[in-house]
């Protein structure tokens, strides 16, 4: 089939089936899918709710025509049988982070407003999963009008702990072969070749005599809170004001302080401000805090002074990835103890060993314990490999742009596998309203053109990467 025959019958696929498409995100988005260990069980390894978003991930694939299948609520898929059993997939998730706060709009359903698309997960990543199915969809159609099976098995990967410990890719990479070639729609167009290390790990004081009676900040450790509240002996009224922090009585000789900040991805820190660093910054300023508790808060300072770790004594960076980034995503007060999470994402010119040793070496000198909890190397595929040039091609072609790929400071499946890459569908240099949220903050949401935009992108890139040789 020539190119603009294809692209035509696309196109006219997609305006028939979006209406569809946006009810069976919403369908998705209705479940708080958020890992819950503590209620985990047998075949359901991630906890209920997880379960529950994958059960509905794979029944809107049944419907759609698609074979699918239940890994023991691990990790799902969705098969189109083809000529061969080589595959190529697509794996996309139906887990999220935690709701968290500053929502103007029903985290838990699909808004349509202004074109977009509002609710969690509406772009990380129950949309882009949806996306892969009917996707998928467009070739069972085509397969029942022909009656000729693609080159290749079409397998649509359903992930269901992706936000966490993607513990989901890694059980099934134990028991079933790579796929030849797969892409995640977990990221930004035109394609992501490359991530930065992934390092992670939390600070924890002993206990300690506090001023503070409560300070319980932040939804994940990958995410920049844009709100944050603490609860310190104080009197209300004499505490001076300052940009964004609002002060509040909670009863006599108690305040409750609250930082409006401006949250985001741990891995895109510019234009945000971690509202836990604000706090941090107003304790500080007006001598609020003293002895052991005030040493860890100048801790904390150095943490939250500078995105790309300068304060830390880690800042790096390197020509394929840029400047290591971090951010103190969780702060907890518990039993006297102050726990504040790290997460970096770093580039090839430092190692996960040296991250632990520099931080634990810092650390000691404020008479505060570091524990490493993750080190995950750098991933890259090269942009000139006939799989990446075949979907950035394709991406070019239907938007007129002549980009190239690029990489990125966050975690996708891609790095888990040896022949994979990351592939919309959002575009950053797309300029939304100050009311839609990115993801995993408050008003999450995503333009509706722009997904119909990559629901033809991933039809017609997959049409393509059936004609290579695998």
């Amino acid at each position: 089939m020539a190119d603009e025959e294809l692209r035509a019958e696309v196109r006219s696929y997609v305006d028939a089936v979006w209406d569809d498409v946006v009810k069976d995100i919403d369908y998705l988005v209705q479940v708080e899918s958020v890992e819950d260990l503590p209620h985990a069980s047998e075949g359901m390894p991630y906890g209920p709710a997880p379960y529950e978003a994958l059960s509905r991930g794979l029944e809107v694939a049944k419907r759609l025509g698609l074979d699918a299948h239940d890994y023991g609520g691990h990790i799902g898929y969705a098969d189109l049988p083809g000529a061969s059993e080589k595959q190529i997939a697509t794996i996309a998730h139906t887990d999220i982070v935690p709701l968290g706060t500053g929502w103007h709009f029903e985290p838990l359903k699909v808004t349509r407003k202004d074109g977009y698309l509002i609710g969690r997960g509406v772009l990380d990543d129950k949309g882009p999963f949806i996306l892969s199915l009917y996707a998928a969809h467009f070739f069972v159609e085509q397969a029942k009008r022909t009656g000729k099976k693609l080159p290749y098995t079409l397998r649509c990967l359903v992930g269901c702990n992706e936000e966490t410990t993607m513990a989901d890719v890694e059980w099934y990479l134990a028991h079933y072969p790579e796929p030849d070639f797969l892409f995640s729609p977990d990221a930004d167009f035109p394609l992501i070749c490359g991530e930065k290390g992934l390092y992670g790990g939390v600070f924890t004081t002993a206990p300690i005599a506090s001023a503070i009676v409560q300070f319980d900040a932040g939804t994940a450790s990958n995410a920049i809170p844009g709100l944050a509240q603490l609860t310190l002996h104080a009197d209300a009224a004499s505490l001076p004001a300052a940009d964004g922090i609002e002060i509040g009585s909670v009863g006599e000789g108690l305040a409750l302080l609250t930082a409006h900040g401006k949250g985001g991805h741990a891995s895109m820190p510019e234009g945000t401000r971690n509202a836990i660093g604000m706090l941090v910054s107003y304790l500080l300023e007006n001598g609020l805090v003293a002895g052991e508790e005030k040493r860890f808060f100048e801790l904390e300072q150095k943490i939250f002074c500078a995105s790309d770790g300068s304060g830390l004594g880690i800042a790096c960076t390197d020509e394929k990835f840029g400047a290591l980034t971090c951010c103190g995503g969780v702060i907890h007060l518990v039993d006297g103890r102050f726990e504040q999470t790290l997460d970096a994402r770093y580039p090839t010119s430092v190692t996960g060993a040296e991250l632990d040793a520099k931080l634990t070496a810092l650390a000691a000198e404020y008479g505060v314990r570091y524990t490493p909890e993750r080190a995950v190397e750098p991933f890259y595929i090269s942009p000139d490999s006939p799989e990446i040039q075949t979907l950035v091609s394709a991406y070019n072609e239907i938007t007129g742009h002549d980009d190239k790929p690029f990489t990125i400071g966050g975690g996708t499946y891609a790095r888990h596998f040896r022949n994979a890459c990351a592939f919309g569908p959002h575009d950053s240099r797309i300029a939304d309203p100050d009311w839609v949220g990115i993801e995993h903050g408050p008003d999450e949401g995503i333009r509706e053109d722009q997904l119909k935009l990559a629901l033809e992108v991933y039809i017609v890139s997959i049409a393509h990467l059936m004609e290579l040789s695998l």
